[in-house]
């Protein structure tokens, strides 16, 4: 997928956090704020694929909305496509006029947002793009950049010893995993000593399916697999569950993504290798921003565009850096505020978060 864009970061949670709260609301209440002239209706996707959506991003967005003082409807669609159709129906009819979602596909996204443009609602893709949609901007990370990371983590974990690779990607209608995976082949695939040896995608980030889908690839290799990388912290958890099973958790390098409480529990044990932070407090900064400048009518600063090749237009996005996180460095999402130490660092990770300096 091509970019164009320049990575401006600086300013980018500035403006939202800068604003005078005028009032404030609650995911169904309106605020009592007579300044804002809209309201903003988020639809997050589901509580399965990750935890980051309601411990991460809606407490980051509703402390963003608040702080600017705007009316705000935060709703999760629960993996139902038509549940979120339902929703975005709803939001409209009560008088949103800025909708932002993270679609569970991109024909029902694109839908939504047909449907909010007719009705002359703005619309923001949040953290996934809709192919074929016509989202006013895009706010997330750098996707293709989160697969890289991803890709120089296991071949910094692996060495430069032969070793067979199991990919276990999202799903296959989120276009980030489609990002994710591209990332982690374009740095791994020039390595002439790995060798891909299984890969498949997990339908709806589904961990349940995907303990029994990395299960099937490890026997079908012979249990012949030296690394995992795998597209989440949920995935990456599905794929050790196995491993340790067999008697090799720990000895075979496996990647993640969100810095979720468990993902950073089996970084700190060694039975994960990396994962990577996605600042939810930075992305529902943007988000926010967007949204608002929206609201009052305005522009929303961006850092470029993204190509929609489905759509075949350039989305002015919003595209934000991620950061790889190891053993060493499970102290920064820490002192960051993305989990707290006295989630990660209970009973029998007290002793490995003490050996990373966090306390």
């Amino acid at each position: 997928m091509k970019r164009k864009h320049s990575l401006v970061l600086a300013g980018i949670l500035g403006a939202s956090l800068a604003l005078t709260a005028c009032g404030s609301s609650d995911d169904s209440n309106a605020s009592d704020s007579k300044d804002s002239k809209g309201k903003i209706g988020v639809i997050l996707p589901d509580t399965k694929s990750s935890v980051r959506w309601e411990t991460a991003d809606r407490p980051a967005l509703e402390s963003a909305f608040k702080t600017a003082g705007v009316d705000y409807d935060i709703q999760n669609a629960e993996g139902d496509a038509d549940n979120m159709t339902k929703i975005a129906d709803s939001m409209i009819a009560s008088g949103v006029t800025v909708l932002a979602i993270v679609n569970l596909d991109s024909d029902s996204g694109a839908a939504i947002e047909e449907k909010a443009a007719s009705q002359g609602v703005k619309t923001i893709d949040y953290d996934r793009l809709t192919l074929g949609g016509s989202a006013d901007y895009y706010v997330s990370f750098d996707n293709t950049k989160v697969g890289e990371l991803q890709g120089q983590g296991l071949a910094t974990c692996l060495g430069d010893k032969p070793a067979n690779i199991v990919y276990l990607n999202g799903s296959p209608t989120d276009n980030n995993a489609t990002l994710f995976s591209a990332g982690a082949h374009s740095v791994l695939d020039k390595m002439s000593n790995y060798k891909v040896v299984g890969e498949q995608a997990v339908p709806d980030w589904d961990n349940d399916q995907a303990v029994t889908i990395f299960e099937q690839l490890y026997t079908a290799a012979h249990g012949k697999v030296d690394g995992v990388l795998a597209a989440n912290d949920g995935l990456g958890g599905a794929a050790i569950s196995i491993l340790e099973k067999n008697g090799v958790a720990g000895k075979v390098p496996v990647t993640g993504q969100d810095a979720t409480v468990e993902g950073l529990q089996n970084v700190l044990v060694g039975k994960q290798c990396m994962t990577i932070y996605k600042s939810a407090k930075l992305e529902a900064g943007a988000l926010a921003d967007a949204a608002i400048a929206l609201v009052k009518g305005d522009k929303a600063e961006t850092t470029g565009t993204t190509k929609d090749a489905t759509g075949n237009r350039d989305v002015p996005s919003i595209l934000l850096s991620p950061q790889a996180v190891t053993k060493d460095t499970v102290k920064d999402v820490i002192t960051d505020g993305g989990q707290k130490a006295s989630d990660v660092c209970t009973g029998a990770f007290a002793d490995a978060c003490k050996a990373a300096g966090i306390s």
